[in-house]
């Protein structure tokens, strides 16, 4: 019994074992993409934070008192001046950290694209490959 409607029904391809090996590493590429999405959503938002405080402590006084400057899971006090060296290298690390995200949903996006055009080459409808609602 077929929950496909007739039209999409196909001849009944069948399903060899490397095409299963295909379907299995789309199915990792797309976890993977999610996680990578995720944690580049998370990494954006650290990184819009840590510009706003850089416009915030362009605006502070050198002289003024220390300020509180979150390291891991501790805060310091630390003058304006040490707080911008320091917020410096922070948002290097964060752009470094967010290009390197990128290249990897760059990398599998196209592993998914390749795999998309094997499997819709063999299946046709008879393989849903769309990701997302």
């Amino acid at each position: 019994m077929s929950l496909l409607p007739p039209e999409d029904e196909g001849d009944g391809v069948e399903v060899a074992w490397e095409d299963q090996q295909r379907i299995n590493t789309f199915s990792k590429l797309n976890n993977r993409l999610t996680d990578i999405q995720d944690l580049l959503k998370i990494k954006n938002e650290e990184k819009e934070y840590y510009d706003d405080l850089s416009m915030e402590l362009e605006l502070a006084d050198s002289d003024s008192e220390p300020i509180l400057y979150k390291l891991g899971d501790s805060f310091f006090h630390l003058s304006v001046k040490d707080a911008r060296k320091q917020l410096k290298g922070d948002l290097k690390r964060y752009e470094k950290e967010i290009e390197g995200l990128e290249s990897k949903k760059g990398e599998c996006e196209t592993g998914m694209k390749d795999l998309k055009v094997q499997l819709y080459a063999k299946f046709g409808k008879q393989i849903n490959l769309e990701t997302g609602p």
